[in-house]
């Protein structure tokens, strides 16, 4: 199981999440992406997808959230060509994301199914891994779900 310790030190050091003055339970988890104010990217291609909807929906869900930088990371163009390509991006997108509400202490190493239909790897032994990107913050809830924030945009198996 994750600790607490090693989560809260994740989140305190090396990413600050800031939510507004509205509280955090009332917002789901695409007003709690927009209220942190680095998922700009993510949220753009969420609505090219045609996925905002669905992620504003009833849920739950987990969404393991690439920051602007994650996206930025990507090779030139990539972005880009990804928002003309909604099916592909749909696709990449919910590789990101697992019915219901996983918290961080409900993982261990451990494949988890995507709503993609693929498997992410979750592995515990240098950190909180996705695949091959880390967690940097976790267990922020919204109404319908909790993000959990990854400093790499995962690929799905082609």
């Amino acid at each position: 199981m994750i600790r607490r310790t090693f989560l809260a030190a994740a989140t305190v050091g090396a990413f600050a999440l800031t939510i507004p003055a509205v509280a955090q339970d009332q917002l789901d988890i695409v007003e709690t992406a927009r209220a942190a104010g680095n998922f700009t990217t993510l949220l753009a291609a969420v609505d090219a997808a045609g996925l905002t909807d669905t992620l504003k929906g009833e849920g739950p869900f987990t969404v393991f959230a690439p920051t602007d930088e994650a996206f930025a990371a990507l090779p030139a163009g990539t972005v880009e060509a990804l928002l003309a390509d909604p099916e592909k991006l749909a696709s990449i997108l919910t590789y990101h994301v697992v019915a219901g509400a996983v918290m961080s202490t409900d993982l261990s190493n451990m494949m988890v199914a995507t709503v993609n239909g693929a498997e992410i790897t979750i592995n515990l032994d240098n950190g909180v891994m996705v695949n091959d990107a880390h967690v940097i913050a976790a267990d922020i809830m919204a109404t319908n779900g909790v993000i959990h924030v990854i400093d790499k945009v995962i690929l799905p198996p082609m």
